[in-house]
């Protein structure tokens, strides 16, 4: 299916063909072709690589030795901006937004943000998201065949607003000792992320939507949130919708995360599911995630950690980038690719040998993309 149709319902972009520059002729050669034939596209799709922090930079390699080994038709364009590396910068950010909105997809470790306040309260990684207006991101939850959990067989899609809410890094102190944080809620972003998520239901075949919140508490603010998801939900009869307090999904997650489906909430409470979900099924290191605009992709790991215990030591666990990759490419149209490095990847997860030490097992980081190289050929030839 080409890029422009499989995304365009899922945002509201202001302007219709925002989504049509992802369709560059490159892509639109590429999605003429046999599955078979992707191999041999002329020209590489260009896509913007920033490692980030922690084990970044190593779960960027695995990704890279994947796409040589399964000769993917990308080129890497890789950019470092890192506030505890001494690598962030103004004109280093300026850099990164021109790569991104030159490429339109970009693949990102974790930005990692430092707790100490330096006279700005915004990171670097949420300016790069408000500067490209990622205001969806999209993290599906979904047991991998083979790795026993708590709960298995799990299938939940927690779309998140993350431009607004807590995150306005609009914070001041009005009297000694007294802080004040703004969480804005704006009615054209709550509408906006609701129908995203209403679209990606209905695009997907899913067959409910649960509006995440707090008003019971937050009576203004929450309460715009869930009232645009009320509205957004009568224009689609045919999706079930409900409505749940967030310290009770919390609990409902833990015991019957069977009863969801796609969950839809604010800036925050997406932050904190997304890693209580993500360890319902294994943890950091197996989610993958996404974030959208009108116009821009972005491909990450759906629980955002740095996991700085382990750089250097060769153990992170490259699965969430590797599927986060291959999300990637089925974005750019190239399914074969894309279908290749993710079954390759779950094979390796199923047959359980090689397994890295998150997961229970003793292998190493280059084990697994080993591992994964060997199986792509059986998969394609």
């Amino acid at each position: 299916m080409p890029a422009e149709e499989n995304h365009q319902a899922l945002v509201a972009a202001p302007n219709p063909g925002a989504w049509r520059s992802l369709c560059t002729s490159t892509v639109a050669q590429a999605s003429s072709r046999t599955q078979g034939e992707d191999v041999r596209v002329e020209g590489a799709f260009p896509v913007t690589m920033l490692p980030g922090d922690g084990v970044g930079p190593e779960l960027m390699h695995a990704v890279k030795e994947v796409f040589k080994a399964a000769s993917v038709p990308v080129e890497f364009q890789e950019h470092h901006l890192s506030e505890v590396q001494n690598m962030a910068s103004e004109e280093k950010l300026e850099q990164v937004l021109s790569s991104m909105k030159e490429n339109k997809v970009a693949i990102i470790g974790k930005i990692h943000t430092p707790m100490e306040y330096k006279g700005e309260l915004a990171s670097y990684d949420m300016r790069l998201r408000r500067k490209l207006d990622l205001f969806a991101n999209v993290v599906h939850v979904k047991s991998l065949p083979g790795y026993k959990t708590r709960h298995n067989n799990l299938d939940l899609v927690i779309i998140r607003e993350q431009t607004e809410g807590e995150y306005s890094s609009l914070e001041h102190e009005s009297a000694r000792g007294v802080i004040e944080c703004l969480k804005i809620v704006t009615r054209t972003k709550s509408q906006r992320i609701a129908k995203f998520a209403f679209d990606y239901a209905t695009k997907k075949g899913r067959g409910k939507v649960t509006a995440v919140h707090k008003a019971n508490i937050m009576k203004l603010g929450d309460g715009l949130f869930l009232q645009c998801c009320e509205e957004v939900a009568e224009l689609y009869p045919k999706i079930k919708f409900e409505k749940m307090i967030i310290d009770n999904c919390c609990m409902q997650l833990v015991q019957n995360p069977y009863q969801f489906d796609v969950l839809v909430m604010p800036n925050l409470y997406g932050n904190i599911i997304d890693n209580l979900a993500a360890g319902l099924v294994g943890g950091a290191g197996v989610v993958p995630g996404e974030s959208y605009s009108a116009e821009y992709a972005v491909f990450e790991t759906g629980a955002r950690h740095p996991f700085a215990q382990a750089v250097g030591r060769n153990i992170a666990n490259p699965t969430a980038m590797l599927l986060s990759a291959s999300n990637m490419l089925r974005h750019l149209n190239l399914e074969h690719h894309s279908n290749m490095i993710a079954e390759a990847v779950k094979k390796v997860i199923k047959v359980g040998k090689v397994r890295t030490r998150d997961m229970g097992g003793y292998s190493t980081t280059t084990d697994f993309i080993k591992s994964v190289i060997g199986h792509l050929h059986p998969y394609g030839g």
